[in-house]
């Protein structure tokens, strides 16, 4: 039987990862580690997704108990400061958080025996890049504190990795898709969300920018081949870009899909807009080789429609969703608002 520690498991992506693996590893164990800021966004599903954990724990990962790594065969680190915008209002606490405590974690888990450590790693790591596709061999160009934090994440954990742990960096393309904890500050989320809301996607870009995405789902498939990779298979580390090569977007393209699946939706693009430095273009040739039974099966059209008819089946109409709980950074600033939780991201 396998024993799976996951931290950050109440988030966006914890929830699709826990069903993904129960329903693909017989009896397998999974353990959940969360702070539990964003446990009440809820987005549907009549239970908390944490009904399919064996084990919930509420901590800290800047202060993890290593004995909780005790008999674990793999830890999936998925806790982080999660985007650009939270990165950038906290941006020492997104160092101790995605970097040193990841490092941390790895650290402690390799001493516990731990056999296999998962880190979610973003392809937002390339930066400035639209004159050719990524691949792991490309230069770095993190132009923000969260991309900061996953390129020296990496750089601390892969000298840890040896015969005995093998460690997997997944450069994740932009998250997409349905969720029981939603979040609508993704690109293709919230273009879904003000169609639903306003009858219109407002590009404040001017559309050109490119952007790699993946269904939450296919992150869910990346992660359990992850957890199972033998050290054989692209070395005792390995960082690798997790998406597709049809999933090479430009924003005005993802704007018009949305627009062709949702009747009655206007696109208006901001042309005279300053150019978003954060643009690339990503090969993901190397995922492919390395997981062939593991490949993304979602498309964009498949994408838009599970979103809407997620939104609808909640009763989804607010225009103002993004000054809602629905915005990670809006749910903070709410729980330090009402003195919930500190500057230092601490429960009070």
């Amino acid at each position: 039987m396998m024993r799976v520690l996951i931290t950050g498991n109440m988030g966006y992506v914890g929830p699709r990862t826990v069903r993904y693996l129960k329903e693909q590893e017989n009896g397998i164990e999974i353990i959940g580690y969360d702070m539990g800021f964003f446990s009440s966004c809820l987005t549907g599903g009549q239970v908390m997704p944490e009904t399919k954990v064996d084990l919930q724990y509420f901590g800290d990962v800047r202060c993890m108990a290593p004995d909780l790594l005790e008999g674990i065969d793999a830890v999936v680190h998925l806790a982080a400061v999660s985007n650009d915008p939270m990165g950038n209002r906290f941006e020492r606490v997104t160092d101790e958080i995605n970097h040193r405590s990841s490092v941390s974690i790895a650290r402690m888990a390799r001493e516990k025996g731990v056999k296999n450590y998962v880190f979610a790693s973003s392809c937002s790591m390339y930066g400035a890049a639209d004159d050719k596709p990524r691949d792991e061999n490309s230069p770095l160009n993190p132009l923000t504190a969260y991309a900061r934090s996953k390129v020296a994440t990496e750089e601390g954990i892969k000298d840890l990795a040896d015969d005995g742990f093998t460690v997997t960096s997944l450069r994740f393309a932009t998250a997409c898709g349905m969720s029981e904890r939603l979040r609508l500050d993704l690109v293709l989320n919230d273009f879904v969300a003000s169609a639903m809301a306003t009858g219109k996607i407002e590009v404040l870009s001017d559309g050109t920018p490119w952007r790699p995405l993946i269904n939450v789902n296919d992150m869910a498939r990346a992660i359990h081949w992850a957890i199972t990779r033998k050290k054989d298979n692209g070395g005792p580390f390995v960082a690798v870009n997790v998406g597709s090569d049809q999933w090479n977007y430009q924003v005005k393209d993802l704007a018009e899909a949305v627009a062709e699946v949702i009747p009655g939706t206007q696109v208006t693009i901001n042309e005279n807009a300053q150019p978003d430095k954060r643009s690339y273009q990503v090969s993901f040739k190397k995922y492919s080789r390395l997981a062939p039974e593991y490949q993304p099966l979602y498309d964009l059209e498949t994408t838009i429609k599970d979103l809407w008819d997620g939104l609808e089946a909640i009763g989804f109409k607010d225009p103002d969703f993004r000054n809602s709980e629905l915005i990670r950074l809006k749910k903070l600033t709410s729980l330090i608002e009402s003195q919930a939780i500190t500057e230092n991201l601490e429960w009070s």
